[in-house]
C-alpha cells in the first residue's frame, strides 16, 4: 500500500499524502466501529426476541430502551461517516480501496439483517400485542365477571344513620 502510496509521491507533496493516509485511518476505523455497533444492534435484537416471546413487558422495555441508544450510537457515527467518506473519493486513485470496500460491504450487510431482524420483531410484537388485547376483550366480556363487577358496584342502601354528625 506504502509502495504505491510513494510511487506518486512526485504527483503530490509529502503532506498531502500524510493527510490523505490520515483520511483513511481514520475513515477505516470509522466503518469498524459501525460494524461492531449493528453486531450488538443484532444481538439485542435477538435478545428482544427472545424477551417477545416470552411476554415479559419488562424485559421488552429494556431491550427497547437498549435498542434505542444503540441506533442513536449508529446515526452519530454516520455523521461522521458521511463527510470522512466525502474526503475519501475526493482523495482520488492514490488511496488504497480494497479494505474500504470490504468494510462497507460486510456493514452494508449488516444493515439489511438489522432491519430485517427489526422488521420480524415488530411484527412479533404487534401480533403479541394483537393476543394480549384480545385476551382482555374477552375478560371484559365475560359474563361471571360482568355481574361480580357490578354487584361490587351496586348502590346498596345504608343500614346505619348517623345521627351525630
Amino acid at each position: 500500500m506504502l509502495a504505491a502510496l510513494t510511487e506518486t509521491k512526485t504527483k503530490i507533496s509529502e503532506g498531502e499524502l500524510t493527510q490523505r493516509m490520515a483520511v483513511v485511518k481514520r475513515f477505516k476505523e470509522l466503518l469498524e466501529q459501525q460494524r461492531e455497533r449493528f453486531c450488538s444492534y443484532l444481538t439485542a435484537l435477538d435478545r428482544q426476541q427472545l424477551a417477545i416471546g416470552t411476554g415479559s413487558a419488562d424485559e421488552i422495555i429494556a431491550h427497547v430502551e437498549m435498542e434505542e441508544q444503540i441506533v442513536e450510537d449508529i446515526f452519530s457515527i454516520q455523521k461522521v461517516i458521511d463527510p470522512l467518506e466525502i474526503m475519501y473519493n475526493a482523495a482520488g486513485p492514490y488511496l488504497p480501496v480494497n479494505d474500504v470496500s470490504a468494510l462497507k460491504a460486510a456493514l452494508e450487510d449488516l444493515k439489511i439483517r438489522a432491519a430485517a431482524r427489526s422488521g420480524q420483531n415488530r411484527d412479533m410484537l404487534s401480533s403479541r400485542m394483537a393476543d394480549v388485547n384480545s385476551e382482555i376483550q374477552a375478560i371484559k366480556n365475560n359474563p361471571f365477571i360482568s355481574k361480580a363487577r357490578n354487584a361490587l358496584y351496586q348502590n346498596a342502601a345504608p343500614s346505619l344513620v348517623d345521627i351525630m354528625g
